[in-house]
């Protein structure tokens, strides 16, 4: 029996003992510790890394940025005010008929161009020409009663000086006489209208220009009540653009027309890019428009070439006035910042140097500069992101005299870069201004 239990014991000692609660809770605290630590030790890392970038960028640069420059130069600035702009007809005519009839024929094709005075359409004329045969003979008629009334006149008026009748009879005949002249004279008005009838039936083209879609076929009687009318002429040659500009330009551009000035005026097609035609400033509206703010105004151009068609859309830009010879930059040149506009400068030491500038009329290309920097100066146009006062530079290709580099563009010879070397041409390139565009005119 005690062998029993003894050989019990020993089993009960041979089985493996689970750990206690406490050691369990010692193992996950080692391990959050390390978690932590690992944590703790990456963000030093990262913020090790920062600092280090942090003063590598602000280690001075010892190499000579690489930067385009162009020359600060001379040119005529021209002041042009853009605006959207109709094509607008000087005469649009829809002609009607005068008189009632049958419409027996048309002497024009859809789309032709005729002239002034040119025949168009024929009515027929045999209704009035019937009743210009009756107005005559009745004119014929009352003319001889006239004659016989004066006659009878003229016997009474003797008769009268011999007492031979009362006087009343005398002065009785002198009334009908004059009522007969009367109804001559109410007949020759009736001639006169049936020969401006028959006139009418035959119509022709009030101006010069093109004629549109056929609106009436021959065969169709046709009406003065009508309001279809026969055919559209359009005058063409010349025709005029009208257009809009803000109210606080025109101030401007009326001081220049009462000096006498002829303003040019240029349309430009949907784009913006290609020139349609040239012509001159005729007039300007006399009132604001007040829900615009816009004043209209009509310029007129020849229109040769029918390169402006009727109510097409048009970009206006009217040459204001011109400035001659100022000192002009490229856009590029100028930066904004806390001084307001300025340009990095470079000096002969081939530093650049911060200088405040006050500009003036600009483009999308170039800039007219007030005070600053004076022709001949040299300031960079490209890579100023990389630049602060002090910093030297190396331009990268040599621009040399503005008036030899001012053509530098698409064309330029193989290994030059235009857009590094945007010099301001001397002398007679011409800069255009471009103010905001208004709202496009009310269809017209």
């Amino acid at each position: 029996m005690r062998c029993a239990i003894d050989e019990q014991v020993t089993r009960a000692d041979a089985r493996p003992t689970a750990l206690p609660p406490a050691t369990r809770q010692q193992r996950g605290g080692r391990l959050r510790l390390a978690f932590i630590f690992l944590a703790v030790l990456l963000l030093g890392l990262l913020a090790w890394r920062l600092l280090t970038s942090k003063g590598a960028s602000r280690a001075p640069h010892t190499e000579a940025q690489r930067v385009g420059a162009a020359k600060v130069g001379t040119a005529n600035i021209h002041v042009v005010l853009s605006g959207l702009g109709t094509v607008t007809p000087l005469a649009t005519i829809t002609v009607q008929t005068q008189i009632n009839g049958q419409l027996m024929s048309v002497g024009f094709k859809e789309g032709q161009i005729v002239q002034k005075g040119d025949f168009l359409a024929q009515i027929d004329p045999r209704p009035y020409q019937v009743a210009l045969e009756q107005a005559q003979g009745t004119y014929e008629h009352d003319k001889q009663v006239l004659a016989q009334a004066q006659s009878d006149l003229a016997r009474y008026d003797r008769l009268n000086k011999q007492d031979s009748i009362s006087k009343q009879e005398a002065v009785d005949q002198a009334f009908l006489v004059k009522q007969d002249q009367g109804t001559v004279l109410e007949d020759q008005g009736t001639i006169d209208t049936d020969r401006l009838n028959l006139t009418y039936c035959h119509i022709t083209s009030p101006v010069t220009g093109r004629v549109g879609l056929r609106l009436v076929d021959p065969g169709n009687y046709v009406q003065t009540s009508s309001s279809t009318g026969l055919v559209v002429v359009t005058q063409l040659q010349p025709i005029s653009v009208i257009f809009v500009l803000p109210e606080d330009d025109v101030p401007d551009v009326l001081a220049e027309m009462r000096n006498g000035q002829t303003l040019q005026v240029t349309a430009y097609d949907r784009t913006n890019t290609n020139v349609l035609a040239t012509g001159t400033l005729e007039t300007v509206d006399n009132e604001v428009d007040t829900t615009t703010g816009t004043v209209k105004l009509r310029a007129n151009f020849p229109n040769a070439d029918d390169a402006l068609f009727p109510n097409a859309f048009v970009n206006a830009r009217l040459l204001e006035k011109t400035l001659a010879n100022v000192t002009v930059a490229p856009v590029a040149a100028v930066q904004h910042g806390a001084p307001g506009a300025f340009v990095y400068l470079i000096k002969p030491d081939n530093t650049v140097a911060v200088q405040v500038v006050k500009t003036g009329v600009t483009d999308d290309d170039n800039v007219q500069i007030l005070s600053g920097v004076k022709p001949g100066d040299m300031v960079v146009v490209d890579g100023a992101d990389r630049l602060r006062d002090g910093v030297k530079v190396r331009v990268a290709q040599d621009t040399g005299d503005a008036a030899a580099t001012a053509n530098n563009g698409p064309g330029a010879p193989p290994g030059e870069q235009p857009g590094n070397q945007t010099a301001v041409p001397a002398n007679e390139q011409a800069v255009k201004h471009h103010r905001k565009k208004p709202p496009a005119p009310d269809a017209q």
